[in-house]
């Protein structure tokens, strides 16, 4: 127990910095968008900000494909030991690269390009993180334990957040929006260079080391993983995170940018969306140990229900409780807090739910490829297509369209498609599979 407690940890500790430098460049979109571009029409630069952030998900799931074959061929450990450092060096980069006052159209260059390197190691993370997890954890509880590693995404927006407001009250407004916006990106290298030396302490996964033993392990994990059979499991699992992706930044990250353009406070959208996180990250963990009990299936479909019926009353509320004249903040951060509930059922048992539905020969890229696809795509479009509707249109519903529809669709069609995989053991032999319906 306490070494799979150290596993967990070790992984988490990881990710939660990896999407801590994801997270920063988003947090401080607003700011980025006047360093790096010509100011032009109402809202272009923070556009073209945001369509970079969505760039570097655009290219998530060609960093599974290249990382998941690395991690099914060499194994899980070292491959997300390579991912995270080419994350963190890219992230510290961000921090030195010159204003477009300096260098003119080449600063918003380089920022896409380190931006794509950031998705790109990115694409080959989760996969490493959640399949040394589950490999490592018994059947009945693997929910559980993989929903605390899906923790790490909402603590890196949690340690990125407290990072930006702490470094702003520590320089200054006028100096942070001058310089110190640069403080949290160069911090990356610090919290990286911990991460590693955690990680370096952990041994391949049991299961991985005894496919390896037996000469199991894939030859050509692409042609096993989309070639055949296997290719009609990645399709379903892609529907699956599709809808999970979509209603994890319509509900956390998008959350952010719509209470940024209700108020003229800097400080305002990150202490309460900070707040709901830390108020709501425990159901992710909840979630998971609940899918051990009832099964994936039922709880990620209740999710995509509550988002699809709910959004469009509780966004509308919180444009209420944080309109430019005053600011309800225990209002807004219960309505936030609850949209990262919906959060927490469809991402708390999804770890699970890949790790079991792919067998360990080709776990990695099988879990990568979906999961990127759907996050890096689905979930990616979010900030980018509802900022840009909403800037438009100034129209809340309009702007929910997207993030509606999709997880409306994946729950209709997963009802039909997507297999339970709770009483699938991956301890058996490597040709276990889950049934084609649950």
């Amino acid at each position: 127990m306490k070494d799979l407690r150290r596993v967990v940890t070790a992984a988490a500790v990881g990710n939660v910095i990896e999407w801590y430098d994801f997270y920063i460049f988003g947090s401080l979109a607003t700011i980025l968008a006047h360093r790096f571009f010509a100011e032009g029409a109402s809202g272009a630069a923070l556009i073209k900000t945001v369509g970079i952030f969505a760039a570097g998900f655009m290219i998530r799931p060609f960093g599974a494909l290249v990382f998941g074959r690395i991690g099914d061929l060499v194994g899980r450990k070292y491959t997300f030991l390579v991912t995270l450092s080419g994350m963190g060096l890219s992230t510290a980069l961000i921090g030195l690269v010159p204003s477009y006052a300096s260098i003119g159209a080449l600063a918003g260059v380089l920022l896409l390009l380190l931006r794509l390197i950031q998705g790109l190691c990115l694409g080959g993370e989760y996969g490493g993180a959640i399949t040394y997890v589950a490999e490592h954890a018994p059947d009945e509880k693997r929910g559980y334990y993989t929903g605390w590693l899906q923790t790490s995404p909402t603590l890196g927006i949690v340690v990125s957040l407290a990072v930006i407001v702490g470094t702003r009250e520590l320089v200054g407004a006028e100096a942070f929006s001058a310089w110190g916006w640069r403080i949290p990106f160069l911090l990356s290298l610090v919290m990286v260079a911990i991460a590693i030396y955690i990680r370096l302490q952990l041994q391949e996964t049991p299961i991985f080391q005894a496919i390896k033993a037996k000469g199991q392990t894939a030859i050509s994990p692409w042609r096993e993983a989309f070639m055949g059979e296997n290719l009609k499991y990645v399709a379903i699992a892609t529907i699956v995170v599709l809808g999970e992706g979509v209603v994890w930044y319509s509900g956390q990250f998008w959350a952010l940018y719509f209470i940024q353009q209700q108020t003229p406070d800097v400080l305002a959208p990150n202490v309460i969306t900070g707040a709901a996180l830390l108020i709501a990250a425990p159901s992710l963990i909840f979630f998971g140990w609940l899918s051990d009990r009832i099964g994936r299936k039922p709880i990620i479909l209740a999710g995509f229900f509550l988002a699809a019926t709910t959004y469009y009353p509780l966004y509308t509320a919180l444009g209420r409780a944080v309109s430019p004249a005053a600011i309800h903040y225990p209002a807004a951060i219960l309505i936030v807090a609850i949209m990262v509930c919906y959060v927490g059922m469809v991402y708390g048992p999804i770890g699970a739910f890949l790790a079991e539905y792919f067998p360990a020969r080709i776990r990695y890229t099988s879990v990568s490829v979906p999961y990127h696809i759907g996050n890096g795509w689905g979930g990616g479009l979010v900030p980018v297509i509802t900022t840009s509707a909403y800037l438009a249109t100034h129209n809340i519903g309009h702007a929910l369209i997207y993030p509606i529809t999709v997880p409306a669709v994946a729950f209709v069609l997963c009802l039909f498609l997507m297999p339970e995989t709770r009483k699938i053991s991956i301890w058996e032999p490597s040709d276990v599979r889950a049934p084609a319906r649950g």
